[in-house]
């Protein structure tokens, strides 16, 4: 089967890989071939974006205080056992009586093994508790992130922006209905204060036309029609003067960051 003329699988494999359920070679499969194809690469961005609000959603668990107790009190006693254990070593070293030091010893393996099953214990019954309240999470976890997909936006045009080393470094999206333009650093790069990015498209025999001017933010919301992006295919951001490239001219500054802008199928 020809993974890339299978929309719906390549889908589910992004899916997967965005949820992190897709593991091992399967996963370094995946990610070997989104390398090498930009659509699959969009498709797992795209959906990696959507959910990366899921670990805000995760609510923070405290122990209770007779967790810490018994972590306390199992300390206290491995130390108890290790002062008894050295003073009477010292005395029987002052003593013809003294036993054998290997009973000794093996008194404090055993006691030293009973101590670990204690803790055994402790443990195993805190990973029961944890885990029925992770599934509880993870139910309503489950129930939040259906509502949020729902209310998605529309994406009908995806970009992933590289730098001239084709490492992935802003992923775009385009929502027609709500005319918004979605730019999200997805690579690890800053930009001089007296400088700004400027995003444009590139449409075939026509100048370049600016999109917007990037802030530093992490996600930025841009306005713009669909005919500003209709059956253009290429994006590209350029480093401009602060505040952008003067209205009416192409880019300025050199491009730092390219790639096409592919229509999804709906």
């Amino acid at each position: 089967m020809n993974l890339f003329k299978n929309a719906d699988l390549m889908e589910q494999l992004a899916v997967s890989y965005a949820l992190g359920t897709l593991r091992g070679g399967a996963r370094r499969r995946f990610e070997a071939l989104a390398r090498g194809h930009a659509p699959l690469r969009a498709a797992a961005l795209v959906w990696q974006s959507r959910m990366s609000s899921l670990a805000e959603l995760q609510p923070e668990v405290v122990p209770s205080a007779a967790v810490w107790t018994r972590i306390e009190n199992l300390l206290q006693a491995q130390k108890q056992a290790a002062a008894m254990v050295a003073a009477r070593a010292s005395t029987a070293a002052h003593s013809k009586l003294a036993p054998p030091a290997g009973w000794w010893i093996n008194v404090a393996l055993w006691r030293g093994a009973a101590t670990a099953g204690v803790v055994a214990a402790v443990v195993a019954t805190l990973a029961v508790s944890n885990v029925k309240s992770q599934a509880e999470q993870l139910a309503n976890q489950v129930a939040m992130l259906s509502g949020k997909l729902a209310a998605t936006p529309d994406i009908q045009y995806v970009a992933v922006l590289a730098d001239e080393k084709a490492s992935a470094s802003v992923l775009v999206t385009f929502d027609p209905k709500k005319k918004t333009l979605l730019v999200k650093r997805v690579g690890s790069f800053g930009v001089m204060s007296d400088k700004s990015l400027q995003l444009w498209a590139l449409p075939p025999g026509a100048a370049p036309k600016s999109l917007g001017v990037l802030g530093n933010e992490a996600v930025m919301r841009l306005t713009a029609a669909e005919r500003d992006v209709r059956e253009v295919p290429t994006l590209a951001i350029s480093l401009e003067p602060k505040g952008g490239a003067p209205t009416g001219s192409g880019p300025s500054g050199p491009v730092l960051f390219k790639g096409a802008l592919l229509e999804t199928s709906q």
